[in-house]
């Protein structure tokens, strides 16, 4: 097989590519070369060959063609947030699927469409407009694609279950470079796999999403206490929990009290615990549902009110900025027994970063209404999906912050039942196969071969073909 080298040397092959889309095509001389290749995860820096900015579904195909003619490997990038950086690669031609922006929302048929490249804050921005949603992920400038691809867990998946589970249809190019569709009436197998098997089978150049009644108005935000309530919080709010309705999803974070305005100055800088809710109902029911927590021992900020859906949906955006360096590692729990809640509040006080902050995500509702069977994506009897993450500005301290995670995600592996695939880091083949389970992940090596037996989408979470 080519080297990358080797492909990029080939200035005939390239000039050829170049010629053949109608986006840019950059090398590593170009002047935005060095922008264009950086990724959210700041810990991560690579430099690929070529960075192709795909435009439409005809730049797509000449690229897969090219890398498939080449040999040089193919790296494939929406909103470039895969938190171990699979979105680019060393000596790699990157297809990058940014420029492709498309929206279309009907309102009557409550359907969109959205091309690779959307981010989440433009998928909602669109879908808003008419109040109308589709449930997705807690960072607005996610990219789609991948949050779709592994599953896709956020605000509103207790009531509409995960994005995959309103996902109707994919337009996607094959490792053949051939232009397939997918869903339940056609190529049903592949639509299968899409949901929750990631980019291992092609690349999906549009989805077509149901669309779901939110808002615009929905009761959201965070409740904080001092971290050293947290065992007493903790243990309330699972027994609160035991009861609440399908339209109440929350999230529990640890981290240092953040200096941003709506924090009094007093607390900044000074370790918290928040349950962050969102009420995807009316407000009035909301405000009921929330009201226990909210009354819950001396709360030092309540910023649970009604708001915004779109500025809900934003309120992460400041804590998980681009270039920042990030390192996390994952696992679901059943249930907040009294140990695990124990091994969180003692790892969560001995946090060392102002910006490592980490949820712990409230699963359930309609995510297990879904049969384990219907798609790839596997955990819809999770109780609580752990993301420990750490965060620092730059390389100092960061050695040590993601010490931290490794040992807090060690001490909760008694506890762990599975591993949601979009929090992967680089954990290696086995880890990959946990994610799936040994049943679904056999079914999906069957498919791999069938769709792609080469492994040539495999700058991935990969699932070699069997």
């Amino acid at each position: 097989m080519a080297t990358a080298t080797q492909a990029k040397l080939d200035q005939t092959a390239v000039l050829e590519l170049e010629n053949s889309l109608r986006g840019e095509l950059l090398r590593p001389d170009d002047p935005s070369y060095d922008e264009r290749r950086r990724i959210w995860n700041g810990s991560i820096s690579r430099r690929p060959a070529l960075i192709a900015g795909c435009t439409g579904v005809a730049d797509v195909i000449a690229t897969v063609q090219f890398a498939r003619r080449t040999g040089v490997d193919l790296a494939v990038r929406s909103g470039g947030h895969s938190f171990p950086g699979l979105s680019i690669a060393d000596g790699a031609l990157v297809a990058d699927l940014s420029p492709m922006k498309g929206i279309r929302v009907d309102p009557e048929a409550r359907t969109a469409r959205a091309q690779a490249g959307v981010l989440l804050g433009e998928l909602d921005r669109e879908t808003q407009q008419f109040g109308l949603a589709v449930p997705a992920g807690i960072v607005t400038h996610t990219g789609l694609a991948g949050l779709t691809l592994g599953g896709g867990i956020g605000w509103l998946m207790r009531k509409y279950g995960l994005t995959i589970d309103q996902l109707l249809s994919v337009d996607l190019i094959t490792a053949e470079g051939e232009f397939i569709k997918a869903s339940e009436d056609e190529n049903a197998d592949l639509f299968w796999a899409v949901r929750g098997g990631g980019g291992n089978f092609g690349i999906v150049t549009e989805f077509e999403f149901r669309l779901n009644p939110l808002g615009p108005e929905v009761v959201a935000g965070p409740i904080f206490w001092p971290m050293e309530d947290s065992p007493e919080v903790l243990r309330f709010y699972r027994d609160w929990l035991a009861a609440a309705p399908d339209e109440l999803m929350t999230i529990v974070v640890h981290r240092k009290a953040p200096a941003l305005p709506f924090v009094p100055e007093e607390f900044h800088g000074k370790p918290v615990v928040m349950v962050i809710c969102c009420y995807a109902g009316p407000v009035e029911e909301g405000e009921k549902v929330v009201r226990p927590l909210k009354e819950f021992g001396a709360p030092i900020i309540d910023l649970c009110v009604p708001k915004p859906f779109l500025a809900h949906q934003a309120m992460f955006d400041p804590s998980f900025p681009h270039y920042r360096w990030y390192y996390f590692k994952s696992c679901d729990v059943p249930a907040l027994t009294d140990e695990v809640i124990d091994i969180t509040v003692e790892h969560s006080l001995r946090i060392g970063s102002p910006l490592t902050s980490f949820p712990i995500w409230q699963m359930g509702g309609a995510v297990s209404h879904v049969g384990e069977d219907e798609s790839a994506f596997s955990g819809r009897n999770a109780g609580f999906t752990y993301n420990i993450g750490a965060c620092t500005e730059t390389a100092a301290g960061f050695d040590e912050e993601r010490q931290w995670v490794r040992d807090f995600w060690s001490a909760l592996e008694p506890y762990q039942l599975g591993v949601y695939v979009n929090f992967l880091g680089d954990e290696g083949q086995d880890r990959v196969r946990e994610s799936y389970g040994a049943g679904k992940y056999a079914r999906l090596q069957e498919l791999k071969r069938r769709y792609d037996p080469d492994n040539f989408f495999r700058i991935n979470q990969n699932i070699p073909p069997s």
